[in-house]
């Protein structure tokens, strides 16, 4: 059987504390319900500087250059311990600051809804040009409006205002007058994910040793529901990010399933690619504004920095079997089906021990889990727990339930099966695919032989349903042996279609003699 491969992964943050004042829905709803609330009086103070955001080894490691072993032995708590010389950019992308998206939002933008200060404009200019990603969307940038102009659009108009250190810099309008799906709220909110989708694409492309004209397929995994009155949800993000990145070549859809959506998509361009409709398939992801800060409350009241301070965003290339990249075995897939039920060890069972069991593996053979990597800064403090632990347990007591692990090597299991979380809580992105990118290096570089993507949902959510969801797949190292369907490789159709040839050459000369 040929399996399609993990090519490529590409990992983004952009780090928007403004945002987190004026978007993120656990401050927005405290300033409708409460505005003279304590809270909001602190969050400002609790923000952290660009400097620290980039500093912070959770961040690193997510866009690639720590590994989640090192990220393992850093010195806790990781928010106070900041590494030295901490870069931007990373292997697999950067994180990038709030001035220079405000940029991409505009850039992003194809219906004149961004307004950016003139001012403001002149100074992200020079930023852009330096780029090495961006330099080419400096005209797009246009030369800004008065700040008069903005002032008037978010008094009298309902626009959204983009701020800089607290200072007005632009804004984003309405695109109806009367439909709520197409208000500024909502627009803001969707330009956001669009453009950090972009900045995702663009790394993904950047280098990449196929042809960007090749690419035929994008799905489009984050959270945010893109439509107006009459199709709400209607999409599509998919197309408007290859658009803006330079995917020329390629349609694509939307797709959306909570927490889980990327592992859903990961396995639906697996079976597009091995179905043969297309070579190379995109999954790609951008970052949601309403979970900004959604944690606020018990950060500040443990005297914390406000860790959610990131929009997040990612994207992955799956392609044709090129005998190098790792596989996604699409014989080895969990399935939370209707039936399953929602314990978390009914929901293991039919996401791990199942999938691994009907192939005749055992838990202990897949060298790392990736469930729901979050950073568990973020969780704990909130109560939530070190989800990725609590995971890694869970799975460890599943093998050993089954006799497949021995009890007293239970925390061994934990921390030889499993990373610690590092990736930002932006609902999507922790679920499963932050360790696509080191595990494909990983494997490269033989320290890895397989690992699961594990994607949980919580259905519920959307008050249609009260089931719980999820998918997982086994990615696995390369053998290096492309097979053909049927087993018969390229070489032998070659000879096969010679022999043929020379039989039809020989026939035609006994027709003539």
């Amino acid at each position: 059987m040929t399996f399609p491969v993990v090519k490529k992964a590409a990992y983004v943050l952009v780090n928007t504390p403004d945002m987190v004042i004026h978007n993120g829905t656990t401050q927005t709803l405290e300033k409708k319900q409460n505005p003279d609330s304590e809270y909001l009086k602190a969050v400002r103070s609790h923000l952290r500087s660009y400097e620290d955001v980039v500093a912070y080894a959770p961040n690193q490691t997510y866009i690639g250059n720590m590994t989640p072993d090192e990220l393992a032995e850093a010195k806790a708590p990781w928010y106070e311990n900041k590494i030295e010389n901490a870069n931007r950019f990373g292997k697999f992308g950067e994180i990038m600051p709030q001035d220079e998206f405000y940029g991409l939002m505009k850039v992003s933008d194809v219906f004149d809804l961004v307004l950016l200060e003139k001012s403001f404009v002149e100074s992200i200019k020079p930023k852009f040009e330096a780029h090495p990603l961006l330099k080419s969307k400096v005209a797009v940038l246009g030369e800004g409006v008065e700040l008069a102009d903005i002032e008037n659009a978010v008094n009298n108009t309902g626009a959204e205002g983009l701020y800089e250190n607290d200072k007005l810099v632009g804004c984003v309008k309405r695109a109806h007058e009367f439909d709520e799906n197409l208000s500024a709220e909502y627009m803001l909110e969707n330009i956001a994910v669009k453009a950090s989708g972009v900045l995702s694409a663009m790394h993904l492309v950047k280098d990449l040793d196929v042809p960007v004209e090749e690419i035929g397929y994008i799905i489009e995994c984050s959270e945010e529901a893109v439509g107006d009155m009459n199709q709400r949800g209607g999409g599509n993000l998919a197309k408007s990010v290859g658009e803006i990145a330079g995917l020329n070549g390629a349609t694509g859809i939307d797709m959306r399933g909570f927490c889980a959506a990327p592992s859903h998509s990961l396995i639906n361009a697996a079976g597009l690619v091995k179905s043969g409709l297309y070579k190379h398939v995109v999954v790609v992801g951008g970052g949601c504004t309403a979970k900004l800060g959604m944690n606020g409350k018990s950060h500040v009241g443990k005297e914390l920095p406000i860790l959610e301070d990131c929009l997040g965003g990612f994207a992955v290339l799956v392609s044709e079997n090129d005998g190098v990249s790792p596989v996604l075995r699409t014989d080895i897939v969990g399935r939370h089906t209707i039936a399953s039920g929602a314990s978390p060890q009914a929901v293991l069972d039919a996401l791990v021990l199942k999938p691994l069991t009907d192939n005749g593996m055992t838990i202990p053979e897949v060298d790392k889990f990736s469930p729901e990597m979050q950073t568990p800064e973020i969780t704990v403090p909130a109560g939530a727990g070190d989800v990725p632990t609590q995971n890694y347990k869970m799975i460890g007591a599943l093998a050993v339930k089954n006799k497949q692990l021995d009890r007293k090597e239970l925390p061994k299991f934990v921390k030889e099966h499993g990373y610690p979380g590092f990736a930002p809580t932006q609902g999507h992105i922790p679920s499963g695919v932050p360790i696509i990118g080191h595990g494909i290096e990983s494997m490269k570089e033989g320290k890895l032989n397989n690992f699961m993507i594990i994607g949980k949902g919580s259905l519920f959510l959307g008050r249609m349903t009260n089931l719980f969801d999820g998918v997982s797949i086994l990615v696995e190292k390369n053998t290096g042996i492309v097979e053909e369907e049927n087993g018969v490789s390229k070489e032998e159709v070659k000879d096969m279609v010679a022999d043929a040839m020379k039989d039809f050459a020989n026939f035609l000369a006994s027709k003539m003699e």
